[in-house]
Order: C-alpha cells, then structure tokens, then sequence
C-alpha cells in the first residue's frame, strides 16, 4: 500500500473540499490510490458543499477568431494571463492578446508550445510575453490554447461585465445545415461547460467510475439489491445529461436538448471547445 503522506492528503483535499480526517480514511481504504479515494468520498457523501472554485484563479482575458480555409473554417482562442483585472481590462493588454492571437494563426499553430515558438517582432512570441511583464508591471503568461475544425465553425466570447474583456470563449464545429443553430449551441457551451460531445466520447474509465460511485451510493442509501442496477443506470444517464453537449437540456427551452437543434435542422455538431480565464491546468 502507498504511503498517505501529507502530500497526498492535500491532494485530495484540494480536489474535493473534504476535511482531512476524511480524506485520510479514504486514501487507507483505497490504500494510496487516489482517484479511487475520491470515489469513495464521492460515494459517501462527504464533499464539502462549501468548497471554493478557482481558489487559483487568475486574471486576463481570451483572444479568438475564426479563419477561412479551403477546406472550411478553424477556430483559434487564446487565454493571456495577467495578475490583475486592472491590467486585463486595459485596452494595451486586449490589443497584446489579439497580437498574440494573430501570430498564432499565422504560425497555424496546434498547442501552447507551437504559440510560444511563433515569430514575432523581437523573436518569438515567447520573448513578446516575458518582455510583457515590464510593460504590464505584472506576471503575464499564456495559459489555454484551443483550435476546432469544421465546415464552419462559430465562436461565442461571454463577458462578465461590459468594461471586462472576454472570460468565457467557446467554440463550436458544425456542419453546413448545423451552421443554423451553432450560435445557440455556443451560448450553451458557455453557460453550462459541457465536458463531451456525445455519449460515446465519454472514456470508458470514467464512466467505469460513475458506475462504481452509483452502485455505491445507492448501497449507502440502503436500497434494495434488486433495484440498485436500475438506480445506477438512471444516475449515469443523469450523468450524461449533464456533461455531455447533446443530452444536455437546452438553457432556453428545457423540453428540448441541444441534440433536438441539431436534428431539426437536419444538422450535427461535430466538435467544441471552451476556455475559461483561469480554469487551465495549475502551473
């Protein structure tokens, strides 16, 4: 069994909100195996319902645009971080990130590493941002970087206010008849952060984990042996529901789902993405 040290037990904590004494009893009957100690607080109920999202949290903004080619569109969106809203609200650091954003596209490039090796003036974009830090007075880094491909793919920047700069950006591909309803499917991934696109997409781990989670919930409950297969198929289809784009009930019509758009007008949603300020993965 690995040992459940003091790293391992923040680990968990941070990923749950559960307290430690919890945390500790999890991680001994998962003997050190993290996720499924998050499992078995999941499954108990544990979680704290006070816990704080985006404790890490930073400031900045998204650039994004969309790009003819000959073969349909490509949707480029970039996250520039600073360490205040002050900085990120001035219009020098909006027309920063659109540089970046612009070098990006020209580099055509597919990751953060492929931005960071893009051309700039002074040498690479790399250079560009760490030069930033002086002009900004503040740490300043590129966090997400995301690109779909489609027919046509359409774009939705949120603003938290109207003197802030983007904060939500997602993006959506569709088909040509899809095109039709890809705004509205854009405002939904924004709104409620759909994790796939459709059922299949979702890995088999994960959905193994959901199972467990269920099954043993429902063992906690104390429901009868004979339902609980039922019970658990009902709460992954829930699941589902929530995290998967097309099952999701769409936000302005909730007897419809984002599925529902897409065959009425004969169309199909072939990919998304979304970016959030300071919702990427912690340096």
């Amino acid at each position: 069994m690995a040992a459940i040290t003091a790293a391992l037990i923040k680990q968990v904590r941070d990923d749950t909100g559960a307290g430690m004494m919890d945390v500790k009893k999890a991680l001994v009957e998962a003997e050190g195996d993290v996720a499924r100690a998050k499992e078995i607080i999941r499954a108990k109920g544990i979680q704290a319902a006070g816990k704080r999202e985006g404790r890490n949290a930073k400031e900045g903004t998204i650039a994004s645009k969309v790009v003819d080619t000959a073969n349909g569109q490509v949707g480029f969106a970039i996250e520039v971080n600073s360490e205040t809203d002050f900085v990120a609200k001035t219009p020098k650091f909006v027309e920063f990130a659109d540089t970046v954003l612009e070098r990006a596209i020209k580099a055509d490039a597919h990751d953060v590493d492929d931005v960071l090796a893009a051309p700039a003036e002074d040498g690479t974009v790399k250079v560009s941002v760490e030069e930033a830090a002086a002009l900004f007075g503040e740490h300043v880094k590129l966090g997400q970087f995301v690109r779909i491909e489609g027919p046509r793919v359409e774009i939705y920047a949120h603003k938290r206010s109207v003197e802030m700069p983007p904060s939500i950006v997602a993006m959506v591909a569709t088909d040509e008849a899809g095109a039709a309803v890809a705004h509205e499917a854009a405002l939904q991934i924004s709104a409620l952060g759909a994790r796939w696109l459709e059922r299949e997409d979702v890995p088999a781990d994960v959905v193994d984990s959901e199972r467990r989670v269920a099954t043993e919930k429902s063992q906690a409950e104390g429901k009868p042996e004979k339902i609980i297969p039922k019970i658990v198929e009902g709460r992954l289809n829930a699941f589902y529901k929530e995290n998967v784009l097309l099952e999701q009930d769409y936000v302005k019509d909730t007897s419809k789902s984002v599925g529902d758009l897409f065959t009425k007008v004969g169309g199909k949603a072939l990919g998304f993405a979304r970016v959030e300020v300071g919702k990427g993965p912690e340096d």
